[in-house]
């Protein structure tokens, strides 16, 4: 029986992590078999085709994929972050890639494999991507490659802190009207008119 080995950005794509998470894992001897030939690594593969990471001692437990994706990759342009970026002379990344749960965001993308780009102006896809008309769709053995800007600003762009500082504060507010409503004190009269 033979090992099948990958490399860096195939791992990392299997695992759904970046590269760099990937590399990180490598220096700290967590990748399981894995072994540097010259400048490249060699990461084998375990009977379901993906790499094996060692548990860390501390903290949370890792998020990578234990098992081969089988849902598909949706990639949106954040408009409204183009238009930010163009009126602040910022460069904060406006292409969210969206793999299961994880959402990333990047400043482009290499898709290595075929894509369908699908547009519904009718019917949004509030499922999978979050309400959009127009997204690009990668079928899950298909690798998509983030890429970054060596000068670009990281982290998530403007429009979406916007809207988890929305999320956030519905949520609190809700949060309050429960905790008012339990500790409501009434008259006596409202008291007996509802028995």
């Amino acid at each position: 029986m033979s090992v099948e080995y990958a490399t860096t950005t195939e791992a990392a794509f299997l695992l759904n992590i970046s590269t760099g998470r990937l590399r990180t894992l490598l220096n700290q001897n967590r990748v399981r078999g894995a072994r540097k030939i010259k400048r490249l690594w060699q990461i084998p593969l375990n009977k379901r085709g993906m790499p094996e990471i060692a548990p860390g001692r501390r903290g949370p437990e890792g998020t990578w994929n234990k098992n081969q994706r089988t849902g598909n990759t949706f990639i949106h342009v954040l408009r409204k972050t183009i238009d930010y970026n163009r009126d602040n002379g910022t460069s904060h990344p406006a292409v969210a890639v969206k793999v299961g749960e994880k959402k990333n965001y990047c400043h482009a993308l290499k898709i290595n494999g075929p894509c369908q780009i699908v547009y519904q102006p009718h019917q949004p896809n509030r499922s999978q991507a979050g309400g959009a008309r127009l997204w690009i769709e990668v079928e899950p053995q298909h690798i998509v490659e983030r890429v970054y800007f060596s000068d670009g600003d990281y982290g998530p762009p403007p429009e979406v802190v916007e809207q988890r500082a929305k999320s956030k504060k519905s949520k609190n507010t809700r949060k309050q009207q429960k905790h008012s409503d339990k500790y409501r004190t009434y008259a006596k009269e409202e008291v007996i008119q509802h028995l």
